[in-house]
């Protein structure tokens, strides 16, 4: 279909990408865990749509530049670097009410909260030049050679990329939410989580800032 083969197995490879652990599942977790599977399930919207400007960049041809030009992938690889450390260090700094509350307050999110964790959710993702260089080597591989729109073909690739990845991180965002609610000390438990994942982000930052086009 427009041009594409092997989906069964290219949908089959996007699941198993998906289960290996990222940014973005360490995002979501770390939102439930602390804040309920709303604000889990915004960042995960904030990271579907961040990955939607991947899909028709790297369509539209503008993330070669990204493989091709040395300057373009530094200065979009230091930018996302710099992201990374910040949410990192503000998850490290960030105090959790140890009063006894119920769960309706704990889940309750203000609205610009919620704003803030998809704006998290969409740059951790948009910022992430590894991720449209995966899309490059990765898609391609299913669009066949003699496919008379291949950005077409690609588009539609994407778009079921996009949807695995949303059915997955929605469905790991409830996962957490229930998982912190059957262990003892939710509170502390939000303690720990943000020093852990703000330590693996800023780690994350620190890795993707070294690392090569390669």
């Amino acid at each position: 279909m427009f041009g594409t083969h092997d989906i069964a197995l290219f949908m089959l490879s996007g699941l198993l990408l998906n289960l290996v652990p990222g940014p973005d599942s360490l995002l979501i977790i770390s939102k439930s865990a602390t804040h309920g599977w709303r604000a889990g399930c915004v960042a995960a919207l904030g990271i579907g749509s961040g990955l939607l400007v991947h899909i028709f960049a790297t369509a539209l041809g503008l993330s070669a530049i990204l493989a091709s030009s040395a300057t373009a992938f530094t200065i979009v690889k230091i930018i996302g670097a710099i992201y990374l450390i910040y949410i990192g260090i503000k998850a490290l700094l960030q105090k959790t009410n140890h009063a006894d509350t119920n769960m309706a307050q704990t889940q309750s999110m203000p609205a610009e909260s919620l704003q803030q964790i998809y704006v998290q959710g969409f740059f951790t993702n948009a910022l992430n030049p590894k991720v449209a260089l995966f899309f490059l080597a990765f898609v391609p591989q299913f669009i066949s050679q003699d496919a008379d729109h291949k950005a077409v073909a690609f588009m539609f690739l994407g778009l079921i990329f996009e949807c695995n990845s949303m059915l997955y991180c929605l469905l790991l965002a409830v996962l957490a939410d229930s998982a912190s609610k059957h262990l003892k000390g939710r509170q502390q438990l939000g303690v720990w989580l943000n020093k852990l994942v703000g330590t693996l982000f800023v780690s994350l930052g620190i890795k993707l800032a070294l690392a090569s086009r390669s």
